[in-house]
């Protein structure tokens, strides 16, 4: 078998950057209005119809912004680590580009889940941050993605950085399970999950739907963002290719 091979042929066509560009430039608008929506009615949802919890009251609320942004920046990293390793095997210059632009994303996701659990834990713990495992691996985790970044631009050459990132990447994945199961592993003053895939859920539905909402509205803005940063770097990366030249006329015109 071929190298790559296996790869569909619509996705190495989608894999050219002058397609892509074009492609993510359909859909970022559609991302991003559809976040916007979902954003407004989760937040409604969850600030303004859900009731007080019994125990923590109305201090609560912050989930809606804690709990899918922790969701994102686990989700974030596994974007990043697959096209790091597409990146690798492959030399495929868009996966390059989608790792390297996944990461200040992410990055941005895991710095608001820190802030929002500290401000959540004040109340709740008495205390802004401590040592405990779900916080302290999910510390990491903003480290792992501050170093892929701050790795990439060490190189002069741009895609010598985006390969020594990529490394980086696969070799911080291992962080991710830690974050997501610290709480099952290790004795932690974090609250257990009470959203699950596969069966009952331990939270109200006035409650959870709103959660919901505001995860797959973080999704979309994900997905707008970062089409939106590839057709940025692709322009940069591209710049002396004619389609590249051929886009830049048109704006002059």
């Amino acid at each position: 078998m071929a190298n790559g091979s296996w790869i569909p042929l619509w996705l190495h066509k989608l894999s050219s950057p002058p397609i892509f560009y074009r492609f993510a430039g359909l859909l970022r608008p559609w991302a991003y209005a559809i976040a916007i929506v979902l954003g407004v009615i989760g937040l409604y949802g969850g600030l303004v119809l859900a009731p007080p919890d019994y125990q923590q009251h109305d201090a609560y609320r912050i989930i809606f912004i804690h709990v899918p942004c922790a969701w994102m920046s686990m989700f974030v990293y596994g974007v990043m680590a697959v096209a790091a390793f597409l990146a690798l095997v492959w030399r495929i210059k868009l996966a390059e580009v989608v790792a390297m632009e996944a990461a200040p994303i992410g990055a941005a996701f895991t710095f608001i889940t820190l802030v929002t659990g500290s401000l959540w834990g004040k109340p709740m713990w008495g205390t802004w941050w401590t040592w405990d495992a779900r916080l302290t691996s999910e510390l990491v985790l903003l480290f792992l993605y501050l170093g892929v970044i701050g790795l990439y631009h060490a190189f002069e050459d741009r895609r010598q950085g985006a390969r020594a990132a990529a490394f980086l990447a696969l070799i911080g994945i291992i962080n991710v399970p830690i974050v997501h199961f610290s709480v099952n592993w290790w004795n932690t003053l974090h609250q257990g999950s009470t959203v699950r895939l596969f069966g009952p859920s331990k939270i109200a539905t006035s409650m959870l739907w709103p959660l919901l909402t505001m995860m797959f509205a973080t999704k979309f803005y994900f997905a707008g963002s970062l089409f939106g940063r590839i057709r940025a770097d692709l322009l940069v990366l591209e710049s002396g290719k004619d389609w590249v030249r051929t886009i830049a006329a048109g704006e002059k015109a």
